[in-house]
């Protein structure tokens, strides 16, 4: 599937096919996503993997009951960690620099990050991590799989289920299988209603 086919053919799916998702198209669908471009090559995005039924069960109860999130054989939950990223800071400058550059960088990063609080840090991250989000509902639907990007859950309950730090960011939650009904059909603006061109 080519990516104008995915963009055009992907739509929100909220029943799935009850077979099992191989990890290995987990794990494509995962580094796919992480190939997203971020600011300063920071990745401030983290994925985390539900595929046990009872992992799914306490997220559908944290997501209000929403029934998509047991049907799926997985789900994703898409945060940022940009106080991971800042502990690890040297990990993002590429490797390619020398000693001396990857020291320099490393400490305008810090420089740059540190001037900021925790919550502005944060908003930062999650920004970045909207862009790997699309890409994986892309990637998802480029291997033949069906999602529904959620934004309707208790965001403190699946912080304390899956035993992240509060500083920690959501930008979705995502339910991902092979789809077992359409969904609703879609319509979008015209283009002159979303476009301005200067």
């Amino acid at each position: 599937m080519t990516v104008k086919e995915a963009i055009e053919s992907r739509h929100s799916i909220r029943k799935f096919v009850q077979e099992a998702i191989p990890k290995q198209d987990l794990l494509e669908i995962i580094r796919l996503a992480g190939l997203a471009p971020s600011a300063w090559n920071l990745q401030p995005w983290r994925f985390h993997i539900a595929t046990d039924p009872a992992m799914k069960e306490k997220l559908q109860e944290a997501a209000y009951g929403q029934q998509q999130v047991t049907s799926a054989q997985a789900v994703a939950i898409v945060a940022s960690d940009m106080e991971d990223v800042m502990e690890k800071l040297a990990d993002t400058v590429h490797p390619g620099l020398s000693a001396e550059r990857k020291e320099e960088e490393t400490a305008n990063l810090s420089a740059f990050f540190g001037s900021m609080s925790v919550e502005e840090r944060g908003q930062w991250g999650l920004g970045q991590t909207y862009i790997a989000l699309g890409f994986l509902l892309l990637a998802a639907e480029g291997m033949g799989y069906a999602t529904v990007p959620m934004l309707g859950f208790d965001q403190n309950k699946v912080r304390e289920i899956l035993n992240l730090p509060e500083h920690v960011k959501f930008a979705a939650m995502v339910p991902i299988g092979r789809k077992a009904a359409e969904g609703y059909a879609t319509h979008r603006h015209p283009i002159d209603r979303i476009a301005i061109f200067h």
